[in-house]
């Protein structure tokens, strides 16, 4: 008796699609190629500072050399240009200007911003685009006519002639306007209700919310008129006007081969703006974030 023995296949599993590269691995590459690329950038940005500041303190025989870090440190060259230039004047000249400059022109872009960001009346909104298109003409169309208008009105050679002209400025109008309409209506509707005029809105409610705005905006106007070049050598011939970025040209031209003297006069010029940009690297983000600029 034959048995028919039947042999059956074992059941194939069924095959799903081919794992592909892991999506984590990808992205760690790409984390760190981005990384690789911004140390690079930083490199790029922070050597030139570094190089200034540590040939500030090298020997004028030193100062010349591809050597980074000097052999020896030394403080003569920064004795040397506070006690044989007035380098004291021109810090201050430029720290005036750049404060009064900052304080008068938040003061007044922040109450223009309030009137055309909350107020209605008409052509507001003609007023506001006439303001916005000034930020399309190049600071070098508008010298020549701000210069003239300064002389006519007996500024030049004054500190009025550094500050004036400097505190008109549409961007911290469109800044701080953007800022204010985007401001609830009910806090305003709130105050008027209880019989809040809109100065006391604007001084009580507005400016105290504005604090992170203001705050960034006051860096930038100081930085801007810090570093301010053209106006002030246009506007002013007297030496006990010249402002600090001034004073390193003039001092440039006097020592053109002494590199130790120029390099301790702009590291002097840069700590200002170095500190202040730290101490309100947070503000501007915010500021940055509220305004709803990208």
């Amino acid at each position: 008796m034959t048995t028919d023995t039947r042999t059956q296949a074992a059941p194939v599993a069924p095959q799903g699609p081919r794992p592909g590269p892991r999506r984590g691995s990808r992205s760690s590459r790409l984390r760190w190629l981005l990384f690789a690329i911004g140390l690079v950038l930083a490199l790029a940005t922070v050597f030139p500072l570094l190089w200034m500041v540590l040939g500030s303190f090298k020997t004028a025989e030193e100062v010349n050399s591809p050597q980074l870090i000097p052999s020896t440190f030394t403080l003569d060259n920064y004795v040397y240009v506070f006690s044989q230039v007035p380098f004291a004047r021109y810090l201050f000249n430029s720290f005036f200007v750049s404060a009064a400059v900052t304080v008068i022109a938040l003061w007044f872009h922040s109450m223009a911003a309030y009137a055309l960001a909350r107020l209605r009346f008409p052509g507001r909104e003609k007023i506001f685009l006439g303001i916005f298109a000034t930020m399309l003409v190049s600071a070098p169309v508008t010298i020549i006519p701000t210069f003239i208008i300064v002389r006519t009105l007996g500024m030049v050679d004054s500190y009025a002639g550094l500050i004036v002209p400097a505190i008109f400025n549409a961007f911290g109008i469109f800044l701080l306007r953007q800022f204010y309409v985007s401001l609830p209506d009910e806090l305003e509707e709130a105050a008027l209700v209880d019989g809040a005029s809109y100065w006391k809105i604007y001084w009580s409610i507005v400016l105290p919310l504005s604090r992170p705005i203001l705050a960034a905006l006051a860096v930038f106007f100081f930085l801007a008129n810090w570093n301010s070049f053209v106006w002030p050598m246009t506007v002013t011939s007297d030496p006990h006007l010249r402002v600090v970025q001034l004073g390193i040209q003039s001092f440039q031209q006097q020592y053109a081969a002494d590199w130790n003297y120029i390099l301790a006069a702009a590291t002097v010029a840069a700590l200002p703006t170095l500190g202040i940009f730290f101490v309100f690297q947070k503000q501007i983000v915010a500021s940055i974030k509220t305004s709803g600029l990208k």
